[in-house]
C-alpha cells in the first residue's frame, strides 16, 4: 500500500486511548486492556481500518486487536474507528490498534492471549517464488499463529488473487488446519454478514471474484 506521509498521524495515535505504542509490553496480557473478558479476535494488516472499525462497532461482545506497520495508515484507522463507533453509538472499549511487523508477531502475542479468530484480508500475494515465505498465509507464518490460537481457533482469509488462494489452501492443510468454509466467489454466495474492505469493493467493481475461506485449528 502506497500512502503519503501524514505528520499528524503519530501525535494523534500517541494521544489515542486505544493505540498501544509498544505492543511487547502486553505480551500474554492483552485482555487486561479491555473492560470485559471476552473472545479476542485479531486482524493482521488492518490498512485504513474500515473492516475492523465496522466489525468492532457491530460486535461489542468481542474484543479486537488490529495490527499494521505504518503510522500514516494507522492514523486513518483511528479516525475510521472513531467514525464507525460514533455512528453505532458505541463507546470505543473493545478495540486496540498497534504498529508492528507481523513477521515478529510472537514478540507481542503468546498462547496466554488465546486468540479465537484471526482475519487476513487482501494481503500482499508476493507472487515471485523467492519472496513467497513473506505471505501472511505461508506455513512459516501459520506456525506462529498456531501458538497463539485458542482451541478450535479460526483464520478467516479473503483475497482477489487466484494463485495466492490456491497456494494458501495447501499451506493451511499442510499446517494442520481444517478448511470448514471455502468460497471462490464470495459476492455470488449466500455467506452471511460479509463486511467489505476497501480493496474488496475495488476488486469487485472490476469484476474480480473474491475468494474466501475459514480454516480451523483442532488440537489433538
Amino acid at each position: 500500500m502506497h500512502i503519503r506521509p501524514k505528520p499528524w498521524a503519530r501525535p494523534e495515535l500517541e494521544a489515542c486511548g486505544f493505540f498501544q505504542a509498544y505492543p511487547p509490553d502486553h505480551l500474554g496480557q492483552w485482555q487486561q486492556l479491555f473492560n470485559q473478558q471476552q473472545p479476542l479476535h485479531l486482524e493482521l494488516g488492518c490498512g485504513k481500518g474500515t473492516f475492523i472499525a465496522e466489525l468492532g462497532s457491530r460486535h461489542p461482545e468481542t474484543n479486537y486487536l488490529a495490527i499494521d506497520l505504518i503510522d500514516a495508515v494507522l492514523g486513518l484507522t483511528k479516525r475510521n474507528i472513531e467514525s464507525a463507533y460514533l455512528n453505532a453509538d458505541h463507546a470505543i472499549n473493545n478495540i486496540q490498534i498497534m504498529s508492528w511487523d507481523i513477521e515478529r508477531i510472537d514478540a507481542i502475542l503468546s498462547p496466554e492471549d488465546r486468540i479465537q479468530r484471526i482475519y487476513i484480508n487482501f494481503c500482499n500475494p508476493w507472487p515471485r517464488r523467492r519472496y513467497q515465505k513473506k505471505r501472511l498465509t505461508h506455513a512459516k507464518q501459520l506456525a506462529k499463529y498456531k501458538k497463539i490460537l485458542a482451541e478450535n481457533g479460526e483464520i478467516h482469509f479473503k483475497t482477489d488473487n487466484d494463485e495466492l488462494f490456491q497456494d494458501s489452501i495447501k499451506y493451511f492443510e499442510e499446517s494442520g488446519f481444517t478448511i470448514t468454509t471455502l468460497i471462490r466467489d464470495l459476492h455470488a454466495s449466500d455467506y452471511p454478514d460479509n463486511i467489505e474492505t476497501e480493496h474488496e469493493k475495488m476488486y469487485a467493481e472490476q469484476g474480480i471474484k473474491i475468494k474466501f475461506l475459514i480454516a480451523e485449528l483442532t488440537r489433538i
